[in-house]
């Protein structure tokens, strides 16, 4: 399945499209020699668009022997990539000036001189993530080596900030991802800025995304592994092995409300109060939903989810993800509205877990979505001084 230059869907596979070449040196990279031949559609839901100038695009062939998602979901979380050693300027941004809210951002400026005209790119974490993740820093390492600014989020009470905030954190708070955005454009004169966002901060991306439209300096967003529809996603993370995943999040989240309810004890009520939580679900029902004022899971998830506001996106927009995600799910009228919309890139691979895509590429290029997205950002902005 093939990917239009103005919007649509692509489903690739080494079987169906010949590779492009990868130019390990992204900085030097705008443009690529893509292969536009039609191939057959193999995901069985993909509807055919003639693939024109999505030059930055390569086919995606998984690791030898990590074909299956949940392979490509726990392998992808661990493997190595080279370390990101460039020194962080950390600060604390206010997102919420009613209480005092604050997120710590990890900020990698390219030289004062330079540094207002090139491409500012930020980046929001999963669930449970952090600005530390190694899909971060992967995607980070490869933004500056492109000559690009970089910042690092944290979403509200992440990465060891507790204590920057009396809330939690959840899929909705895309203000505060604009907040960052409104916060460094004043301090640097920041004239463009791209949005990248892995898992929950997918959602967080495009729903910011959807409400900002056109605005400046807003100018492009990719994502990877999105969780647009929400319930949808919880749901799938209920069933058979994926109960694994589940747990390892709800431990992560239980025991970060139990650091909260330590911290802030007039605003949080003991575990044992709440009663037993035992699955996202029933944690966004009984907390999320109980301490944000929603008045269930289904309602946060509805007011939440990205999938509510697509159709508005009004910038460059790029959209990861595999057909065998473990617990990722698309419903068939986002999928329109995604399809509908000409500025939304939906890329659809047979493969790839979640956030995991290991390619057969050599080196660094294994991580074929990091890849992908700094190539798309470049040619959907002109490259990072956007000549």
């Amino acid at each position: 399945m093939e990917y239009d230059s103005i919007g649509g869907v692509c489903s690739l596979s080494k079987s169906t499209r010949n590779r492009s070449p990868v130019d390990s040196k992204i900085r030097e990279m705008n443009r690529l020699n893509g292969d536009s031949s039609a191939a057959s559609d193999t995901s069985g839901v993909s509807r055919l668009c003639v693939l024109s100038n999505a030059e930055w695009l390569s086919s995606f062939e998984p690791r030898r022997g990590l074909a299956g998602g949940h392979l490509q979901t726990i392998v992808g979380n661990f493997y190595p990539r080279p370390e990101f050693g460039l020194k962080a300027e950390a600060e604390t941004v206010e997102v919420d000036p009613a209480d005092g809210s604050r997120v710590l951002c990890h900020c990698h400026w390219q030289a004062e001189a330079v540094r207002p005209a090139r491409l500012t790119v930020v980046l929001a974490h999963g669930l449970e993530g952090s600005s530390e993740s190694r899909y971060i820093l992967g995607i980070a390492a490869r933004a500056w080596e492109a000559g690009c600014n970089v910042v690092r989020m944290n979403m509200r009470t992440c990465g060891g900030t507790e204590q920057l905030t009396p809330t939690l954190y959840h899929s909705g708070l895309s203000g505060d991802l604009g907040a960052v955005v409104h916060h460094f454009t004043r301090q640097h004169a920041i004239q463009r800025v791209a949005l990248v966002g892995y898992s929950m901060g997918g959602n967080l991306a495009l729903k910011l995304a959807g409400e900002w439209g056109s605005s400046a300096p807003l100018v492009a967003v990719a994502t990877v592994c999105p969780a647009i529809d929400l319930a949808a996603g919880a749901d799938a993370l209920h069933e058979g092995f994926n109960r694994v995943y589940e747990w390892k999040f709800l431990r992560g989240l239980l025991a970060r409300y139990r650091r909260k309810a330590r911290l802030f004890p007039a605003i949080y009520a003991p575990l044992e109060e709440i009663g037993s939580v035992r699955s996202i679900r029933e944690f966004d029902d009984k907390i999320v939903a109980r301490y944000w004022e929603f008045r269930n899971a289904d309602d946060y998830y509805h007011r939440a989810a990205s999938a509510r506001v697509v159709e508005q996106i009004a910038v460059p927009t790029l959209i990861l993800r595999a057909l065998d995600d473990p617990f990722i799910r698309l419903t068939a009228e986002t999928r329109a509205k995604l399809l509908g919309n000409p500025h939304v890139r939906l890329v659809e691979t047979l493969h790839g877990g979640h956030c995991g895509y290991l390619s057969t590429d050599a080196g660094n290029e294994i991580h074929w979505a990091e890849a992908t997205v700094m190539r798309f950002l470049l040619a959907a902005t002109g490259g990072f001084n956007g000549s």
